[in-house]
């Protein structure tokens, strides 16, 4: 099987859920040292997750989508503005395209829901990877659990 054999899935059964929780935890808790207790939040019962998960069963990136009245009270966004987060790809996913084809699923979801926009807050570090997306940054760069991050934005 190539390494780039894999799907794409809203994460809708526990399964897949649970699936998209341990990648955060390996990518944001154990890489990146993001204490386990702010990494999950409230947020998460209402997100649509997305996994990219191989042939095999094999998780190898995930993502959330806040919509309505839950991206609104999190971003202070209007309803029709998404909140595209929790964005991991495991090590050895990365630079296949998951993390691109994650976002282009994240994306179609927010149209699906009728919205006109997403915006999401990139690690400063990965602000290159969504420029390339079509992300815009703005306003002045804050900390998100010790990491310098970016306010970023895409019209759908």
């Amino acid at each position: 099987m190539s390494p780039m054999s894999y799907a794409l899935r809203v994460a809708e059964d526990p399964a897949d859920r649970e699936a998209c929780f341990r990648v955060r935890k390996e990518v944001f808790v154990r890489e990146q040292g993001v204490p386990e207790d702010i990494e999950y939040d409230a947020y998460d019962a209402d997100a649509v997750h997305v996994l990219a998960i191989r042939e095999d069963g094999v998780p190898l990136g995930t993502g959330r989508l806040l919509h309505g009245e839950t991206a609104a009270a999190k971003t202070g966004a209007d309803l029709s503005v998404g909140s595209l987060g929790r964005l991991a790809v495991t090590k050895a996913a990365r630079g296949l395209g998951v993390g691109a084809a994650l976002v282009g699923a994240i994306e179609e979801a927010a149209r699906a829901r009728g919205l006109t926009a997403v915006d999401l807050h990139a690690q400063t570090r990965a602000t290159g990877f969504y420029e390339r997306l079509g992300y815009v940054a703005y306003g002045p760069e804050f900390p998100d659990a010790g990491i310098p991050h970016r306010a970023m934005r895409r019209a759908l």
